[in-house]
């Protein structure tokens, strides 16, 4: 009978530290259920939150006004593929600004040393474009501290141009550079190895000597860019240049917003709540900039580091 009491007491004891082991497995379990639950949340909520940024940053109805108003449109630093100041970017906040019917008057401002001809001229066609299509929104290019080069490009297809009397304006040229290490290869006794198909397709290359026809061929390619970049300024700026100052004014030099005034390249000096105020007639300002949005900066960095760690050894240039 002992031994049965024992054996029964033994089970009954087994079966509580059984149930008991149970009881705290189903807990832990609740609890990491929870947890587990919580973190998803957490996730949701934060991809959630990166959509309505994303949405905010990308819906043109955004910046539209109930109320008449002055629109803005920033052009800052080098005009790149690679910067804010890229053409897709300008030409989407130009749209936007025509698109609201409360747009009196459009003001590109512009801080820019230049930069590719191609984005500078796609901003220009599309600027005269939007002009043609609607003739009542004028549009006035104000300079801050510089405009020269492609951002001048840009500026001379606007109505017309203001700047502040220390500005700098013109650079009115086309340059490409570069440096040569063909003696310094040599003097380190380093091996150039290079192997290519095309009897120009090393053109430039800065560690062979330059080659006369080469040099000459791009050079020909330059002037005839140069010549472009006159044509779209004598277009723009019409009876405003001074024909006696042709020859300086189309050599890439600079002048001060004060001199810019004198040779025709802008018409008065303003900044840009004096234009919206005195010459649009409305200085309540709307900008209308496009920026990079956290999208655009998260996805970049994604594809420079996909490029890092997969690019190819080969590449067409």
């Amino acid at each position: 009978m002992t031994d049965i009491k024992e054996k029964n007491d033994s089970y009954k004891f087994e079966n509580s530290l059984a149930n008991e082991f149970a009881k705290e497995v189903l807990k832990e379990q609740r609890k990491t259920r929870r947890w587990g639950i919580f973190f998803k949340l957490i996730i949701a909520v934060y991809i959630a939150a990166f959509f309505v940024i994303y949405i905010y940053e990308n819906n043109s109805l955004r910046s539209f006004s109930p109320q008449k108003h002055t629109a803005v449109i920033e052009i800052n630093g080098i005009i790149s593929t690679e910067t804010a100041a890229n053409a897709d970017f300008i030409i989407t906040g130009l749209r936007n600004a025509y698109r609201d019917e409360n747009t009196q008057g459009i003001i590109l401002r512009i801080n820019s040393p230049g930069g590719s001809p191609v984005q500078a001229g796609y901003v220009n066609d599309e600027i005269k474009r939007l002009r043609e299509k609607h003739p009542d929104i004028p549009v006035f290019a104000v300079i801050t501290d510089i405009c020269t080069s492609g951002g001048y490009y840009i500026a001379v297809a606007a109505d017309k141009i203001f700047a502040n009397k220390a500005s700098i304006v013109g650079s009115i040229g086309v340059v490409m550079s570069g440096f040569g290490f063909v003696d310094a290869i040599e003097k380190l006794g380093i091996e150039r190895r290079l192997l290519f198909s095309g009897d120009s397709k090393a053109l430039m290359d800065p560690f062979i000597p330059i080659d006369f026809f080469e040099q000459k061929h791009m050079q020909k390619i330059l002037d005839k860019i140069h010549q472009q970049f006159i044509s779209v300024v004598k277009d723009g700026r019409g009876e405003n240049i001074r024909n006696q100052y042709e020859e300086e004014l189309f050599s890439g030099l600079i002048w001060s917003g004060e001199e810019s005034v004198k040779l025709g390249l802008i018409d008065g000096l303003a900044s840009t709540s004096e234009v919206a105020r005195d010459i649009i007639g409305n200085e309540y300002i709307i900008n209308y900039t496009k920026r990079e949005n956290y999208f655009d900066r998260f996805a970049k960095q994604i594809g420079t580091a996909f490029f890092h760690s997969f690019g190819t050894t080969y590449r067409a240039r």
